[in-house]
């Protein structure tokens, strides 16, 4: 039987003509038989995309052939298999977009990059490099770039999540002045993949935070180095057909139903009429008059 992969990864590097690198990318991806989302920018591409494992290997060959993208850290994990054409079960189509940004800050002009990436960043930190700085300092601070929901199923241990809906909320978020108290310690920016996490560093370095730092690779990265035995508690929220990924058997199941309470590890949507808001829940809970969209979301994260 076929093995189905998925892959995710990003480059910042300059890029003179992101139309052509769209056309380049998309053709290749047709031609193998591969889905996903590709967004390209001036700034570079972030990826993730899903098929069957040797079209999957020659992808990232050719990928990893053009010279801007050749350094590019490919984070490999487990597809849920492919359906009767023989694509990937967990993205409906192949999406391939030329943006502003490669990850929607809003800031585009904000954002500097050069052939090693993101100018003005925190400083990357491997995970065991996270584990020493943790060690040596009682201060450390965990600062989550990624959007409130998903932190509500999987978040580093006394973490700082902003309740933010959408990533372009975050330079609104720094800007009101409520994180001017970590300004002075060690904090420590982290995202799924790493992309959100290195550009939310150069905001905060550019905000006058003055020990900034960024998990390389990201949670992803994290968890191949130490599971569920590390400072990370319950699963991971990813955007494809899976919802969520855990680390091993020892996973808690952190996030709790807005409807009955019960524990759960995953999200869906909300349930009501053409609201695609994700959101804890179980299946037989019908949420939808507690709906984030239309009254204050419930949690508190801090």
């Amino acid at each position: 039987m076929a093995l189905s992969k998925i892959l995710l990864f990003y480059r910042f590097a300059p890029l003179a003509d992101p139309e052509a690198v769209r056309l380049w990318q998309r053709d290749l991806c047709e031609a193998l038989g591969l889905r996903g989302r590709i967004l390209i920018s001036r700034h570079g591409i972030n990826a993730t995309v899903g098929g069957e494992l040797g079209a999957m290997k020659v992808y990232a060959k050719k990928t990893r052939q053009y010279a801007a993208f050749r350094d590019a850290d490919l984070k490999w994990s487990d597809g849920t298999g492919l359906d009767d054409t023989g694509g990937s079960r967990d993205f409906p189509r192949l999406s391939v977009k030329v943006r502003d940004e490669i990850v929607s800050f809003g800031a585009p002009d904000d954002l500097r990059v050069d052939a090693d990436g993101v100018i003005g960043g925190g400083t990357p930190l491997a995970p065991e490099a996270v584990h020493r700085l943790v060690a040596e300092r009682d201060d450390v601070v965990f600062f989550d770039g990624r959007n409130a929901f998903e932190a509500e199923i999987g978040r580093f241990r006394d973490a700082v999540v902003p309740p933010v809906a959408t990533t372009r909320d975050f330079v609104a978020e720094l800007d009101s002045g409520r994180y001017d108290h970590l300004k002075d310690k060690p904090v420590v920016t982290y995202c799924t993949g790493g992309i959100r996490c290195e550009v939310l560093s150069s905001l905060l370095v550019a905000r006058g935070f003055q020990e900034v730092y960024q998990l390389e690779g990201g949670i992803v990265r994290y968890a191949e180095a130490f599971g569920q035995d590390g400072l990370w508690d319950g699963s991971l929220y990813v955007f494809d057909g899976r919802g969520a990924v855990s680390f091993g058997a020892a996973d808690g199941a952190l996030g709790t139903c807005r409807g009955c309470g019960r524990s759960l590890a995953d999200t869906s949507t909300c349930g009501a009429d053409a609201c695609e808001e994700r959101v804890v829940h179980c299946a037989s809970c019908d949420i939808s008059p507690r709906c984030p969209r239309h009254v204050p979301d419930p949690f508190a994260l801090a």
